[in-house]
Protein backbone atom coordinates (compact mmCIF):
# COMPACT_ATOMS: atom_id res chain seq x y z
CA UNK A 1 0.00 0.00 0.00
CA UNK A 2 1.19 3.64 -0.60
CA UNK A 3 1.87 5.88 1.98
CA UNK A 4 -0.59 8.68 1.60
CA UNK A 5 2.19 11.11 3.50
CA UNK A 6 5.53 10.58 1.52
CA UNK A 7 4.29 8.55 -1.97
CA UNK A 8 6.89 5.47 -0.91
CA UNK A 9 5.43 2.70 -2.57
CA UNK A 10 5.41 0.03 0.41
CA UNK A 11 4.00 -0.45 3.79
CA UNK A 12 3.96 -2.72 6.56
CA UNK A 13 0.40 -3.97 8.41
CA UNK A 14 1.30 -2.90 12.38
CA UNK A 15 -2.67 -3.90 13.65
CA UNK A 16 -5.89 -5.72 11.52
CA UNK A 17 -8.96 -5.84 13.40
CA UNK A 18 -12.51 -7.25 12.54
CA UNK A 19 -15.17 -4.36 12.07
CA UNK A 20 -18.93 -4.33 10.86
CA UNK A 21 -19.79 -7.78 11.85
CA UNK A 22 -16.36 -8.95 10.76
CA UNK A 23 -17.34 -7.79 6.90
CA UNK A 24 -14.39 -5.56 6.79
CA UNK A 25 -11.11 -5.36 8.20
CA UNK A 26 -9.39 -2.20 9.55
CA UNK A 27 -5.12 -2.06 9.10
CA UNK A 28 -3.05 0.03 10.93
CA UNK A 29 0.06 0.46 8.74
CA UNK A 30 3.38 1.85 8.90
CA UNK A 31 5.64 3.61 6.05
CA UNK A 32 9.04 2.50 6.70
CA UNK A 33 10.42 5.32 4.57
CA UNK A 34 8.95 8.28 6.59
CA UNK A 35 7.80 6.38 9.73
CA UNK A 36 4.20 7.75 9.33
CA UNK A 37 1.24 5.53 9.94
CA UNK A 38 -2.12 5.70 8.45
CA UNK A 39 -5.74 3.42 8.85
CA UNK A 40 -6.85 1.36 5.86
CA UNK A 41 -10.26 -0.28 5.47
CA UNK A 42 -10.72 -3.43 3.19
CA UNK A 43 -13.96 -4.82 2.19
CA UNK A 44 -15.09 -7.50 0.15
CA UNK A 45 -16.94 -6.41 -2.90
CA UNK A 46 -20.64 -7.54 -2.94
CA UNK A 47 -22.22 -8.62 -6.26
CA UNK A 48 -25.31 -6.30 -7.57
CA UNK A 49 -28.73 -7.49 -6.65
CA UNK A 50 -31.25 -6.52 -9.09
CA UNK A 51 -34.89 -5.85 -7.98
CA UNK A 52 -37.35 -7.21 -10.98
CA UNK A 53 -40.42 -4.58 -10.43
CA UNK A 54 -44.43 -5.81 -10.92
CA UNK A 55 -44.02 -3.92 -14.13
CA UNK A 56 -40.95 -5.32 -15.19
CA UNK A 57 -38.13 -2.57 -14.61
CA UNK A 58 -35.42 -3.73 -12.92
CA UNK A 59 -33.41 -1.72 -10.45
CA UNK A 60 -30.61 -1.79 -8.35
CA UNK A 61 -31.60 -3.32 -4.71
CA UNK A 62 -30.98 -0.32 -2.71
CA UNK A 63 -30.88 -0.72 1.44
CA UNK A 64 -31.80 2.57 2.45
CA UNK A 65 -35.16 1.94 0.84
CA UNK A 66 -35.55 -1.03 2.57
CA UNK A 67 -34.25 0.89 6.00
CA UNK A 68 -36.37 3.31 5.27
CA UNK A 69 -39.37 1.45 4.69
CA UNK A 70 -38.51 -0.09 8.06
CA UNK A 71 -38.56 2.98 9.93
CA UNK A 72 -41.59 3.97 8.47
CA UNK A 73 -43.31 0.65 9.56
CA UNK A 74 -41.59 0.91 12.93
CA UNK A 75 -42.97 4.74 13.16
CA UNK A 76 -43.98 5.30 17.18
CA UNK A 77 -43.39 1.73 17.86
CA UNK A 78 -41.03 0.80 20.55
CA UNK A 79 -38.32 -0.29 18.80
CA UNK A 80 -34.53 1.03 18.84
CA UNK A 81 -33.26 2.78 15.47
CA UNK A 82 -30.11 -0.30 16.26
CA UNK A 83 -33.14 -3.13 15.82
CA UNK A 84 -34.15 -1.80 13.12
CA UNK A 85 -30.98 -1.82 11.02
CA UNK A 86 -30.32 -6.09 12.08
CA UNK A 87 -34.04 -6.43 11.04
CA UNK A 88 -32.95 -4.75 7.33
CA UNK A 89 -29.44 -6.64 7.63
CA UNK A 90 -31.14 -9.69 8.21
CA UNK A 91 -33.62 -9.17 5.34
CA UNK A 92 -30.74 -8.26 2.82
CA UNK A 93 -28.85 -10.89 4.03
CA UNK A 94 -31.59 -13.68 3.52
CA UNK A 95 -32.24 -12.07 0.40
CA UNK A 96 -28.53 -12.13 -0.80
CA UNK A 97 -28.44 -16.48 0.43
CA UNK A 98 -30.66 -16.89 -2.52
CA UNK A 99 -27.90 -16.55 -4.88
CA UNK A 100 -29.47 -15.14 -7.32
CA UNK A 101 -28.81 -12.18 -9.04
CA UNK A 102 -32.37 -10.68 -9.71
CA UNK A 103 -35.38 -11.13 -7.32
CA UNK A 104 -38.42 -9.69 -7.31
CA UNK A 105 -39.89 -7.26 -5.61
CA UNK A 106 -42.78 -9.44 -4.25
CA UNK A 107 -40.11 -12.14 -2.89
CA UNK A 108 -38.76 -8.56 -1.23
CA UNK A 109 -41.99 -7.45 0.15
CA UNK A 110 -42.71 -11.42 1.21
CA UNK A 111 -39.44 -11.63 2.90
CA UNK A 112 -40.29 -8.34 5.03
CA UNK A 113 -43.54 -9.17 6.08
CA UNK A 114 -42.74 -12.43 7.48
CA UNK A 115 -39.43 -10.80 9.73
CA UNK A 116 -42.16 -7.91 10.79
CA UNK A 117 -44.89 -10.80 11.88
CA UNK A 118 -42.55 -11.74 14.31
CA UNK A 119 -41.17 -8.73 15.73
CA UNK A 120 -43.87 -6.29 15.91
CA UNK A 121 -47.28 -7.13 14.68
CA UNK A 122 -48.40 -3.44 14.37
CA UNK A 123 -45.59 -2.26 12.33
CA UNK A 124 -46.54 -5.77 10.09
CA UNK A 125 -50.12 -4.01 9.74
CA UNK A 126 -48.66 -1.01 8.88
CA UNK A 127 -46.40 -2.61 6.48
CA UNK A 128 -48.49 -4.82 4.96
CA UNK A 129 -51.25 -2.01 3.47
CA UNK A 130 -49.20 -0.23 2.23
CA UNK A 131 -47.17 -3.19 0.55
CA UNK A 132 -51.03 -4.46 -0.30
CA UNK A 133 -52.20 -1.56 -1.01
CA UNK A 134 -55.27 -1.74 1.06
CA UNK A 135 -58.34 -0.38 -0.08
CA UNK A 136 -60.69 0.24 2.66
CA UNK A 137 -60.47 -1.01 6.62
CA UNK A 138 -61.92 -4.26 5.26
CA UNK A 139 -58.46 -4.87 4.04
CA UNK A 140 -57.20 -4.36 7.32
CA UNK A 141 -59.55 -6.81 8.78
CA UNK A 142 -58.87 -9.41 6.75
CA UNK A 143 -55.18 -8.96 7.32
CA UNK A 144 -55.27 -8.71 10.12
CA UNK A 145 -58.06 -12.13 10.85
CA UNK A 146 -55.04 -14.17 8.30
CA UNK A 147 -52.48 -13.09 11.35
CA UNK A 148 -54.60 -13.88 14.00
CA UNK A 149 -55.09 -17.39 12.77
CA UNK A 150 -51.85 -18.10 12.05
CA UNK A 151 -50.62 -17.37 15.30
CA UNK A 152 -53.62 -19.62 16.45
CA UNK A 153 -52.10 -22.32 14.24
CA UNK A 154 -48.71 -22.65 16.07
Amino acid sequence: MKCPFCSYGDSRVVDSRAIDGSTSIRRRRECPECGRRFTTYEKYEETPLLVTKKDGRRELFDSQKLLSGLIKAFEKRPMSYEKIQEIGSDIERELRSQGEAEISSELIGETVMRHLEKVDQIAYVRFASVYRQFADVNNFMQEIQKMIKRGQDK
